[in-house]
């Protein structure tokens, strides 16, 4: 039996002041699928991201996760219900050892409660215990174990990218939006970046939708892409399709580069 779609947008429209940053959007990302949202600077993908997650509320339309609406939900109360981002500028806490920058994402599901915490009781030693014993074996699976007590101000771009990633995953999200996750990178850290996208998706069952400049990565390992111009659904299909379309090639290369195409 087929799975409904994880994430349906619909007629998704942000106005800031008079300025239409996103018009009109449709967009399904069905269950499991890695999925791709590109376009040129100022095309509206980070807005549509804000909208999903909360952070801004649409002028219009519709955002369904897993067929209920999220439109007009607290960002707590999304990333609750099962949906995960990262942020194009690296958003870790630099002066917490990678270990704390996990355990942060486990402290909503703590059982106990701020009286416990002050008293330092028995319930929040024991608690504290398991979140940390868990966080660690988390940190094993992305290999980050050996960087555990490392500031995270401290590490390489990639790992910090890495750490990150892990920290939306340990909110046990059903989707996942990472935004510009190769930005900054060197060619090195793009692949283990693919790979790592790869092995999240089918470890953890997740449905990814991502934000990328980088053609490298959106071509190499998205299955389905949508790209905006202007705030505004110009193509979507598979990479092969996306890549000889002369509206996209126009888009990010101007006109005479898609007559020439």
């Amino acid at each position: 039996m087929n799975r409904p779609p994880v994430l349906e947008i619909t007629g998704l429209t942000k106005l800031f002041g008079g300025l239409r940053a996103v018009s009109n959007v449709d967009l399904t990302v069905p269950d499991r699928q890695l999925a791709g949202l590109i376009g040129p600077n100022g095309a509206g993908k980070t807005t549509i991201f804000n909208t999903i997650t909360g952070l801004y509320v649409p002028s219009g339309g519709d955002i369904r996760f897993q067929g209920q609406s999220v439109v007009g939900r607290e960002p707590f109360e999304i990333t609750q219900l099962g949906i995960g981002r990262t942020f194009q500028n690296i958003r870790l806490f630099p002066n917490l050892s990678v270990l704390d920058n996990v355990r942060i994402a486990y402290h909503p599901r703590a059982g106990y409660g701020l009286l416990d915490s002050v008293l330092r009781t028995r319930r929040f030693t024991q608690q504290e215990r398991e979140l940390t014993r868990q966080a660690q074996e988390f940190l094993a699976i992305f290999k980050l174990e050996g960087i555990q007590h490392e500031l995270a101000m401290n590490l390489p771009y990639g790992q910090q990218r890495r750490v990150e990633i892990a920290r939306a995953l340990a909110c046990a999200p059903r989707l996942l939006l990472l935004d510009e996750p190769a930005a900054g990178m060197n060619p090195h850290e793009i692949g283990t970046l693919m790979e790592l996208i790869h092995f999240i998706r089918d470890r953890f069952d997740l449905t990814i939708l991502l934000i990328e400049h980088q053609m490298r990565v959106v071509m190499g390992i998205c299955e389905q892409i949508t790209v905006l111009d202007f705030g505004e659904v110009i193509a979507r299909g598979t990479p092969r399709e996306i890549q000889d379309n002369p509206k996209v090639v126009e888009a990010y290369l101007g006109k005479g580069a898609a007559s020439a195409a």
